[in-house]
């Protein structure tokens, strides 16, 4: 009985897609008690939650999306849901086949004027809470498409959650007293939650802009302006790269620019920001340790069109950032410093040193 008054309920909001109020749990409500006056108000309502869940929402998903300790949403080619919840990563118990992940990858691209299909078969978008979303469909993606949704944590964490006492003293003084800051790690290590947690100390009368490829960070400051980078759409134009931005935001009197992470030659942008009065100014990279992020800073600015040569290189580095700290997941999920190190350039070459606080 459930069963063939969900679909009757499903049929109606697709026949009246043009009319929003099909959607309203309340219409719905009504039209489920005349078409099951038998049903218990228990019953309608887990049927009208469900059809509207699928409607507005990302359906069989969205219950694991309300769980605060999912950090993860992965769905493969072959329909398994798979979740990570506190650092372990485990079926969810739910099946999807290839047409309802088709229909939920459409539903979070299409708002944003995004496109996946054949010919464009990779896409990243965001849910409006932030999360991040990524998809591939076939024929990349060999077993049928597939999507990962990111989480981004709801509430800023504090310095303690991260460090002990004296490491987070002394990063909350290198934050207040506007030392540039270049947070490192591994994917899924916390990179942008630390971020968030050291950005959310800048003073709150400064003027902040953020440039994300996704906009995850949520800053509290009443001066915060975030800008997101955009992809070219179907036909290959209107593309605004993380570069773009991080010059647009030098025009825009920032006392602090927060870029939520470094991945190509917009890192030399932001290293000429950080050494033209814009000191106090935060990224991210993937490196496996602090050394290891200063060489990969060094490979982004060669992959840019400006040929510096590598001397004049390390010299940018050198004297615009002060700090690497080095985050890493440990056994159990758990997210947390593991290094803080001060950039200097010895006999030429540029060093990390341990700091001792």
């Amino acid at each position: 009985m459930t069963a063939e008054l969900r679909q009757r309920l499903r049929a109606a909001v697709v026949a009246g897609a043009g009319d929003g109020a099909l959607v309203d749990g309340g219409r719905l409500t009504e039209m489920a008690r005349a078409e099951a006056p038998l049903l218990t108000d228990a019953e309608i309502e887990a049927v009208v939650a469900d059809v509207v869940s699928a409607a507005r929402g990302l359906g069989p998903l969205d219950p694991i999306l309300l769980d605060g300790d999912v950090t993860d949403v992965m769905v493969n080619g072959d329909g398994e849901v798979w979740v990570e919840r506190r650092g372990e990563v485990a079926r969810a118990g739910i099946h999807l086949d290839g047409n309802e992940v088709g229909r939920l990858i459409e539903r979070v691209v299409a708002p944003l004027g995004l496109r996946v299909d054949r010919a464009s078969p990779i896409v990243d978008a965001r849910l409006p809470d932030g999360s991040r979303v990524h998809a591939v469909v076939p024929p990349l993606s060999v077993d049928g498409p597939c999507l990962t949704i990111r989480r981004f944590a709801a509430r800023r964490l504090p310095l303690s959650a991260f460090c002990a006492g004296a490491v987070s003293d002394h990063l909350h003084q290198a934050v207040t007293e506007r030392r540039n800051i270049l947070v490192s790690g591994g994917t899924g290590a916390g990179k942008t939650t630390l971020l968030n947690t050291l950005a959310g100390d800048i003073p709150a009368r400064e003027r902040i802009i953020t440039v994300e490829d996704a906009a995850e960070l949520r800053l509290e400051q009443p001066h915060v302006v975030r800008l997101e980078a955009r992809p070219a759409n179907a036909d290959g134009v209107g593309e605004v790269r993380i570069r773009d931005l991080v010059r647009t935001a030098l025009r825009m009197r920032p006392d602090r620019i927060v870029v939520g992470e470094c991945r190509g030659p917009e890192a030399l942008d932001m290293l000429q920001a950080m050494n033209t009065g814009h000191a106090g100014s935060m990224s991210t990279c993937h490196a496996n340790g602090p050394a290891d992020a200063l060489r990969r800073l060094e490979t982004m600015v060669l992959m840019g069109d400006v040929a510096l040569p590598l001397p004049a290189i390390r010299e940018q580095l050198g004297s615009a950032l002060d700090l690497v700290v080095q985050v890493a997941r440990g056994p159990g999920g758990r997210r947390s410093v593991v290094e803080v190190a001060r950039v200097e350039i010895v006999d030429g070459e540029l060093r990390t040193l341990a700091v001792e606080p």
